[in-house]
């Protein structure tokens, strides 16, 4: 603990401000140095120990136990199975299946599969009654989740899985099995939220269950239950992390007034928001980041998008150079060697600090008016995410933000008409919905239609 800088003289802020401003030769260091993000977050040129009197660095989380999934969705039982243990032997450490009705024998779906040493998720995508006896062969491993989020499939599809009662219900039971609830996030990061939105959204939304549950569970239930948000990671490499770290943060404030489990788990995604259709191969550089993001704001379990994600159906050769920038951080970067190594940067210590503040501030405003649910029926919710993802969509039309071989150096012999195995682009299917649904938008869309359109 010996201080190796006792023989230096300490520099003041005072005195770095003084000579930064000199350099400047005149002109105003406020404009020319300090920048405002969407969060109406002001970016100092620098951070200095005399500024950071009450802002705490420690980190209750390691990054040295993240773990690489998989995510796979089920069609197929037995081909699902194969896929999720060739995974396994070339990588990856967990995986994640996506449940789409109550027809799926779970049986079948884990089949040799080593549910002891392997970190398994199912993602519903229905509720049902025969909950119980679909999932009886895992209910009680230690290494499954089992995920069901009734609010994020009403804010996605604009409609309850049947109705609100009937979810409820089905909910309540499917809490009361697992001791477990998830948020999805990913949501409204993909549909343009700014990151305070996204906090205080994924914090309203988890209310919401609180709420519901607080006179329900026992309290030695609440102190065990396991919760799980899954977040979408974008572009903005310290403020990602920062976003993490004020997540944690955020929900052990909320979880402490109800008496539930402090402690939450974080399933992180790369964002589809930033995503291109030409000039794909940028993706894996987009991702690489959003990873890194992940892994230093402390997720628990990172699941990459494949570069080709968005046109391209599910393919051996996309997932696997998915799986292996995960494992090349891991490994070869050497991402889980240090316990915390973002913890003690002033710069992203200051940005958690600001995320939690101003994200608390709209929390509280969403439930001083009603709270989530109500604001998502008076489209309240929806209409905010829409500014904000208008507001960023302006900002790439006129170039200042930037997504490269897209809205700046375009290579014009790139043609993508003939690779298109999905549609990339938003769909529209008329349907009377209970809500507005909160509607997922890449910012390149509008650009690349019109790109195809011109392809020879």
């Amino acid at each position: 603990m010996t201080n190796l800088f006792d023989e230096f003289d300490s520099v003041t802020s005072k005195q770095w401000k003084q000579n930064i401003q000199f350099e400047l030769k005149g002109a105003d260091y406020n404009k020319t140095l300090i920048w405002k993000t969407q969060e109406d977050i002001d970016v100092k040129p620098f951070y200095h120990a005399d500024e950071f009197k009450e802002i705490s660095f420690s980190s209750n989380t390691s990054v040295t136990s993240w773990n690489i999934c998989q995510t796979i969705f089920v069609f197929d039982e037995i081909k699902s199975n194969k896929k999720a243990l060739s995974a396994l032997d070339k990588g990856a450490e967990s995986i994640k299946f996506i449940i789409p009705n109550n027809t799926v024998s779970i049986e079948k779906l884990i089949k040799n599969l080593d549910l002891e040493r392997t970190k398994i998720y199912f993602e519903l995508q229905y509720a049902s009654h025969n909950f119980t006896d679909q999932f009886a062969s895992i209910l009680n491993k230690k290494n499954s989740d089992i995920h069901l989020d009734i609010i994020a499939n009403l804010a996605r599809n604009g409609n309850w899985f049947n109705t609100l009662k009937d979810d409820h219900t089905k909910f309540e039971a499917f809490v009361n099995q697992t001791n477990s609830f998830s948020i999805d996030m990913s949501l409204y990061q993909n549909a343009g939220a700014t990151m305070v939105q996204q906090l205080a959204y994924g914090l309203a939304h988890a209310n919401e269950y609180l709420n519901y549950f607080n006179n329900i569970l026992s309290q030695e239930k609440k102190q065990s239950m396991l919760v799980t948000f899954n977040v979408a990671i974008g572009t903005h490499y310290f403020f990602e992390i920062a976003k993490l770290k004020a997540l944690r943060k955020l929900w052990e404030t909320l979880a402490s007034e109800y008496g539930f489990n402090l402690n939450c788990q974080i399933l992180a995604y790369p964002t589809k928001r930033n995503k291109t259709l030409y000039d794909y191969n940028i993706n894996m550089l987009r991702t690489t980041t959003e990873c890194m993001s992940a892994i230093l704001g402390g997720a628990n379990t990172i699941n990459n998008l494949p570069y080709d994600a968005i046109y391209h159906k599910d393919n051996e050769f996309g997932e696997r150079m998915a799986r292996n920038q995960l494992l090349i951080l891991k490994h070869e970067s050497y991402f889980d060697k240090v316990k915390n190594p973002s913890d003690g940067a002033y710069y992203i210590a200051t940005i958690t600090k600001q995320l939690s503040e101003k994200s608390l501030e709209l929390f509280k405003n969403i439930e001083a008016n009603g709270g989530f649910l109500k604001q998502l029926k008076e489209g309240i919710i929806q209409r905010k995410i829409k500014e904000s993802a208008n507001k960023e969509q302006k900002m790439f039309d006129e170039g200042t933000e930037i997504l490269l071989g897209c809205n700046k150096h375009q290579n014009p012999d790139d043609k993508m008409k003939h690779e298109l195995e999905l549609y990339p682009f938003v769909k529209t299917n008329q349907r009377k919905t209970l809500i507005e649904p909160i509607i997922e938008k890449r910012l390149a869309e509008t650009l690349e239609q019109q790109r195809l359109k011109n392809e020879d």
